[in-house]
This record gives C-alpha cells, sequence and structure tokens, in this order.
C-alpha cells in the first residue's frame, strides 16, 4: 500500500477566522441579490466556489469531501440539474486516471518498477554524490511514466534502508537530506514532463475539454514539459550539492545492499516483461495515437490488458489507485462547468481581473506566479482547480489561448520544492524523518525561485518555437 502522505496542519486562530470569513461570504453570495450584471445562477454559482475553494485551499476537509459537497449544492440551488451534476464523474479524465493508476499497480506489483529503479541506482554507486545522482534521476525518469506519488512511495523504502545502511544520523547527516530531497525533487521535476505524472494535468485538459471542446495531446504536452522537466532535474542537482555536501566518502555498504536487492528479485519474470510491453505499447498509442483515439480509451484498453493477460487482480493493483483523486474530480469538473455556463467567471474576470494594457507573456508570468505560490502551500489540483477556469474568462480579451493557459497554469502548480504540504513527495520524503522543515526551507526556496525562473525562459524563447 502506498505511503499514506496527507499532512493536515493544524489551524492557527487567524487562519481559522479567514477561512470561517470565506465562508460567510460564500453563503451570503447564495442567500443575497446578485450584483449587477451577474444572474442569479451566477451569484449563486459563485457562492459554491468560495465554499468549496476555501475548503479546498485550508484543507478542512479531503479534498474529495469537497468534492461532494459541490456535488450536492449545485443541484441544491438550482445551478446545474442533478443527473448532469452526477454525469460528470464519468468525464473522460476520470477513466484516464483510472487506467493509468491501474497499469502502475501492475507495474508495482510484478516489480518491474523496483527492477526498473534498481537498474538505475546500480549504476550510480560509486560515490556519495553519484548516489544522490542516481536516486535523483531515477526519480525523474519513473515520473515521467508513472504517479509522481507512487514513485517516491516506491522509491522511500530503498532510500531509508541506503541512509540506514550507512549509519546517517537523522537530523543532521547533509548526505541524508540530500538524499531524500533527491527522491521528492526528482519525482516532482520529471512528474511534470508528461499527463502521467500527475493528476493535475489531466483535470486541467478536461477542465479545457469541458470548456472549448479542444485539448492538448500526450505529445504535445511532452513536447511543451519535457524539456523543463529535463533541465529542472539537473538545477536540482546542482543545488543539492552546494547545500548539502556529503559528511562520507565511502558508499560500499550502500553499493552492497543495492547488489544484495538486485539478487534478491532474481531474473525478470515473464509477468514483468508482458507489463513492460503493456506500458511500452501504451505510450506509443498515447504519443501518435492519443488525439485520434482518445487519451482515456487507450489508458483503459491498458488497464483491461493487464487483467486478460492475468498480469495482477484486481485486489493486487487496487490500492495504488487513488479514488480520492477520482471522486475529487467529479465535483471540480461539474464546479467549473457551472461557473462557465452561468458567465460567473466572464463577470469576476471583468469586474476584477483587467487585462487592458497586459501583454500575452505579462499576463503568463502573472497568473503562472500565482500558480507557482498557491502551490507551496495547498494540493496542486486545488490550484488547478482555481486557476484554471479563471483564466479561461480572460481568453477573448487577452488574446492568450486557452491551451496556452492551461500549460502556464498546470506546469508551475507542479513545482513545489518547499513544503509538506502541496505535493506528495514532499510528504513522503519529510516523513523519513531525517530533516527539519526549518533545515530544508534555503535550498527549497532557492530551487523554487530558479524553477519559476527556467520556466518562464522556456515558455518565452522555446514554446513560440512549437506553438502555432
Amino acid at each position: 500500500m502506498l505511503i499514506k502522505y496527507a499532512l493536515r496542519p493544524k489551524l492557527s486562530w487567524l487562519t481559522k477566522t479567514v477561512m470561517c470569513s470565506l465562508l460567510l461570504l460564500g453563503v451570503v453570495l447564495l442567500l443575497v441579490e446578485p450584483p449587477a450584471g451577474l444572474s442569479a445562477a451566477g451569484a449563486k454559482c459563485l457562492g459554491v466556489a468560495v465554499i468549496c475553494m476555501t475548503l479546498w485551499v485550508f484543507a478542512s476537509i479531503p479534498l474529495a469531501a469537497t468534492s461532494l459537497a459541490a456535488i450536492v449544492l449545485l443541484p441544491a440551488f438550482n445551478i446545474v440539474e442533478q443527473n448532469r451534476v452526477f454525469a460528470y464523474f464519468g468525464n473522460s479524465a476520470v477513466f484516464f486516471l483510472l487506467g493509468v493508476f491501474i497499469l502502475a499497480g501492475a507495474m508495482m506489483h510484478t516489480g518491474l518498477s523496483k527492477r526498473i529503479a534498481l537498474f538505475f541506482l546500480t549504476r550510480f554507486d560509486a560515490s556519495p554524490r553519484m548516489v544522490v545522482i542516481g536516486i535523483l534521476f531515477t526519480c525523474s525518469f519513473l515520473s515521467f511514466f508513472m504517479p509522481e506519488h507512487g514513485v517516491a512511495a516506491m522509491m522511500f523504502p530503498v532510500v531509508m534502508e541506503i541512509a540506514q545502511t550507512l549509519k546517517l544520523e537523522k537530523g543532521k547527516s547533509p548526505l541524508a537530506i540530500a538524499m531524500f530531497l533527491a527522491m521528492a525533487w526528482g519525482a516532482i521535476t520529471g512528474g511534470i514532463g508528461t499527463l502521467l505524472g500527475g493528476a493535475r494535468a489531466p483535470l486541467a485538459l478536461e477542465l479545457l475539454h469541458e470548456a472549448y471542446g479542444r485539448s492538448i495531446s500526450f505529445a504535445d504536452w511532452a513536447l511543451a514539459a519535457a524539456p523543463i522537466a529535463v533541465t529542472l532535474s539537473g538545477v536540482a542537482y546542482v543545488i543539492l550539492s552546494r547545500f548539502f555536501r556529503p559528511e562520507i566518502d565511502d558508499v560500499t555498504p550502500a553499493r552492497l545492499v543495492l547488489e544484495q536487492e538486485m539478487q534478491r528479485i532474481g531474473p525478470i519474470s515473464k509477468n514483468e516483461l508482458l507489463v513492460g510491453l503493456v506500458a511500452f505499447i501504451t505510450i506509443g498509442f498515447w504519443i501518435f495515437g492519443g488525439h485520434k483515439m482518445g487519451l482515456p480509451i487507450i489508458s483503459l484498453a491498458a488497464a483491461v490488458t493487464v487483467f486478460v493477460l492475468d498480469l495482477a487482480k484486481w485486489k493486487d493493483v487496487v490500492d495504488y489507485v487513488n479514488w480520492g483523486v477520482i471522486v475529487m474530480y467529479g465535483g471540480a469538473i461539474a464546479l467549473g462547468k457551472a461557473l462557465e455556463e452561468s458567465h460567473a467567471i466572464d463577470w469576476l474576470a471583468g469586474s476584477f481581473l483587467q487585462t487592458s494594457g497586459v501583454t500575452p507573456f505579462m499576463l503568463i508570468i502573472i497568473l503562472s506566479a500565482l500558480s507557482k505560490v498557491f502551490t507551496e502551500f495547498i494540493s496542486n489540483a486545488a490550484v488547478v482547480i482555481i486557476l484554471v477556469p479563471l483564466s479561461f474568462g480572460l481568453v477573448q480579451s487577452s488574446g492568450v489561448t486557452p491551451e496556452l493557459m492551461v500549460l502556464a497554469i498546470t506546469i508551475p502548480a507542479g513545482l513545489d520544492f518547499c513544503l509538506p504540504v502541496g505535493t506528495p513527495p514532499n510528504a513522503i520524503a519529510y516523513a523519513s524523518g531525517y530533516y527539519s522543515i526549518k533545515r530544508i526551507l534555503a535550498p527549497g526556496l532557492v530551487m523554487s525561485v530558479t524553477s519559476y525562473v527556467v520556466f518562464l525562459l522556456f515558455a518565452k524563447l522555446y514554446w513560440p518555437l512549437i506553438m502555432k
């Protein structure tokens, strides 16, 4: 079972006051007369949005529970018909992710993902710095093809065993901190490279499809994001090597542990080969046929193939399916669609977000900066839920395409390098107990700022070359 990574911090009195004030604002919008230019349905929809977004931001209840609240409130206040609300649980993003989770679960169940990880790690075990590089780039590579939280959870016991074998001291060892941050940061940087690294990208694409009937292909997303991911993996190593200099020179015990683990898992099995073949063919179809066939159809076909070939039983993969994310999608997409149909987003954007005099690239800077700041404190899926629909209200007046809006918000939303509350890999690394948040704030802040600068450079210089 994946490591439990949900860390819900205790709320201070000031935070509780702000949260209660926002919830009260949402209730007021539900009950009072709408302001000029906004329909009654639009005002009520904004009320539901304020309530749900407040709960998503402060994580006072699970994200999935907040989505269920949206499912209740939208038909209760006659904003969206009940049958239409429930239909959003059948949106394509849900089934795309379901297939991805099942395929990733089959890879972990058969041991293929661990074999790949050990294969890479045993090539980087000559020195402490090489161990850090091995962990970082292994996690980054795997996160191109698996959910980043799954990669971090799978790598966690391996990194922990290396740290314990080397007798690294908790709270003091620079090498241990570098290894666990390499695990987290590698998963994070690789996770933005394709649509498979996290739930935020499929969610953003579904919001785009619901609003405009358009999408971004698997290949186009990778073309735009993968070079950023590769660059940031290199940047991550430079920052880790500057802040955390290894206190030991000999990593022979760690090398022996990795070699013993490779011997323990034995020769590659038939099921591992078959799962690898299914994954390879699936990725090929996503890249070359995704736009025509549909990513969810390919994803579900891969999941069915896993069971047809008896590569795993349902009970073997069910723990790898993040049902909370899937439930969250239904409410999030229903809310986004309701905001668009009631023209509440258009009213909000027109009233508070003026784009006159703002160049398209300046708008990208503003939206990506908001995304980058928000993701350090709240779930990156919540960032997408809040900002993507809001950005669509600016499309007509700004001249920026909705596809570019999605990329400008979703990629920075995945670049959280400081706090454990923003993304699961950080929380899993923090759970090791080898470092305090205070100890990694400085390198995390440097990585966070640098990653944003790198993103803007690619958005300014590279994206115009590949986008029409």
